[in-house]
């Protein structure tokens, strides 16, 4: 996919595919008729990796990356991510603020020429739910990404066996390879 064509894309679905070993996601367009349409990207994460690192490509044959993300460090619980285009360079990155995680996922996202955008999930109470409750740890969680009061993105977690998602993105200006990394990043390192 082109840039541009991705670049004009106001809503897509992510999905995880269940692997023993690596998690993968498709990131596909939104059809017409508000279905899943074409498949945009395609992303991997080795599980069980010292420095968490996933790698995004065109499509799921894998031979064209299109960006990527990677920890800077080894452990850190307000880890940082350092999101980079094909050749390695910077699109932007994103980080978890641990103390206000603590009752609510809270992450930073980064892009030069716009305001720092912070992301926290949507509802206090299936937070709360979410963390102090075992049984219910399940329950699907919705983010909202804004800037200086602005929406700028979601993500919102829909029910099911897989993990599903909808993004939605509100300001134009936002890279969406950022969006993507972010949106994937959410699903593979939420629970970290």
């Amino acid at each position: 996919m082109q840039l541009d064509s991705l670049q004009a894309q106001h809503q897509f679905f992510i999905r995880q595919r269940i692997r023993m070993m690596v998690n993968q996601y498709e990131v596909r367009a939104v059809a017409a008729d508000g279905t899943e349409g074409p498949l945009l990207a395609f992303a991997q994460q080795k599980r069980l990796a010292f420095k968490e690192q996933v790698t995004i490509y065109t499509d799921d044959s894998k031979q064209y990356p299109l960006l990527g993300f990677k920890a800077r460090q080894r452990l850190d619980l307000g880890a940082t991510y350092d999101v980079t285009d094909h050749a390695g360079n910077p699109i932007g990155l994103f980080r978890k603020d641990f103390a206000q995680s603590l009752l609510r996922s809270t992450w930073h996202v980064e892009q030069a020429g716009l305001p720092q955008i912070t992301g926290q999930e949507r509802s206090l109470p299936v937070a709360l739910l979410r963390r102090f409750v075992d049984s219910l740890s399940w329950l699907p969680y919705h983010f909202d990404f804004a800037a200086g009061g602005q929406p700028v993105f979601s993500v919102v977690k829909k029910w099911g066996l897989r993990d599903r998602y909808v993004v939605e993105i509100q300001n134009p200006q936002i890279d969406r390879r950022l969006v993507i990394a972010m949106a994937v990043g959410l699903d593979a390192l939420q629970a970290r």
